[in-house]
């Protein structure tokens, strides 16, 4: 996977920030911050004294960068503010206090026309409710936001068919949602926030409402279009294996704050407490460590031996660790050694994670 945010290609550049972000509700949130300013200091103490007053913090000093191209997962458990963020991000919940920085400029800062006109054009939104317009068929769903552009029925109609493709709806562009499956409803609602072009995308658990198998299939379709698309992703769940599936780097939050960043297989070996902890002490290890995360370095030739790319699973690696004692060499993306991985090293790794479970069972 390589460097932290850097999964598939992705750069440096950051498409969104949220700084210090704070979501009160009561009878007077601004009462406990000075000219909208979330940074505080001792965050856990501040979010305390404010429940006191019978304030609700929702988002308590909420900070993460996402980067141009990245899917960046936050999750947890329900209640812990994930879906208030995702809310305060796109300012259909005004944050309390804090920064949203969305290309260099503060969203917290735009005017209502001027947040009409990036949420139009900037952005795309997928819930857990399809929100499709009954009395709409499928091309018509998808074009609509389209229509609230002011744009020629000819034009939307051709963009509603070019993402009508890319997410497999050939065939049923005169189907209403009443005669469409969960997943193909799900499938109707991405296309219609994919039809204005986003460059930031937001979903907020959008296949929680699926069958597991149907939920499974449009993760993929999820994962095949952001290869195409390469879009600016925050995506919201509380399930850890969806997130370990898309994620390129993950937060968990609890009780309104952020309580780890980071790489899936990060949290999954260095986890920051015993909540980041429950999320990940069932994962299968071998599908989650890739062969760069277990990667020795050369110490011998490595002269006529096979070679595998960074990102490959551990799981993928051990029908071949069986016959290949010596191991394989590990490259990454622009074809550099990050090293061999051998057998050894898979047990090693594989062990830890029970040897860790061992201990945190005691």
């Amino acid at each position: 996977m390589g460097a932290e945010g850097k999964k598939n290609g992705l750069t440096d550049d950051i498409k969104l920030s949220c700084r210090n972000v704070w979501k009160v509700y009561g009878d007077n949130p601004d009462q406990f911050f000075t000219n909208r300013q979330g940074d505080i200091g001792d965050q856990a103490s501040h979010a305390r004294s404010i429940r006191e007053t019978d304030h609700i913090v929702a988002a308590a000093d909420v900070s993460f960068d996402v980067h141009v191209g990245e899917i960046f997962v936050i999750m947890g458990l329900s209640g812990s503010g994930k879906s208030t963020i995702v809310r305060c991000l796109s300012r259909l919940v005004e944050p309390t206090a804090g920064e949203i920085i969305l290309d260099g400029e503060d969203l917290l800062k735009a005017s209502d026309t001027e947040l009409i006109d990036i949420r139009r054009h900037k952005m795309g939104m997928v819930f857990q409710s399809f929100g499709l317009l009954p009395h709409l068929n499928v091309i018509d769903n998808i074009a609509f936001p389209l229509k609230l552009q002011g744009i020629g029925e000819a034009e939307r109609r051709e963009r509603a068919e070019r993402v009508i493709d890319l997410v497999g709806l050939q065939g049923r562009e005169s189907s209403f949602p009443r005669q469409l499956s969960g997943g193909q409803q799900q499938r109707v609602g991405i296309a219609r926030s994919l039809a204005v072009g986003p460059e930031l995308w937001f979903l907020d658990e959008p296949f929680s409402a699926l069958d597991p198998l149907i939920r499974r299939q449009m993760q993929d379709e999820f994962l095949r279009i952001q290869q195409m698309l390469h879009k600016s992703i925050v995506f919201i769940t509380h399930d850890f294996l969806e997130a370990l599936r898309i994620a390129d780097r993950m937060a968990i939050m609890r009780d309104g704050a952020v309580v780890q960043i980071g790489r899936p297989v990060d949290l999954i070996m260095n986890p920051a407490d015993d909540y980041v902890r429950d999320f990940t002490q069932d994962v299968p290890w071998e599908r989650i460590l890739t062969a760069a995360d277990i990667a020795e370095p050369t110490t011998g030739s490595i002269e006529g031996m096979g070679r595998i790319s960074g990102d490959t699973s551990v799981e993928a690696l051990l029908p071949y660790m069986a016959s290949h004692e010596a191991g394989v060499v590990v490259e990454s993306g622009d074809g550099s050694v990050l090293g061999v991985a051998t057998a050894h090293g898979v047990v090693s790794a594989l062990a830890s994670g029970v040897i860790e479970q061992a201990t945190v069972q005691e």
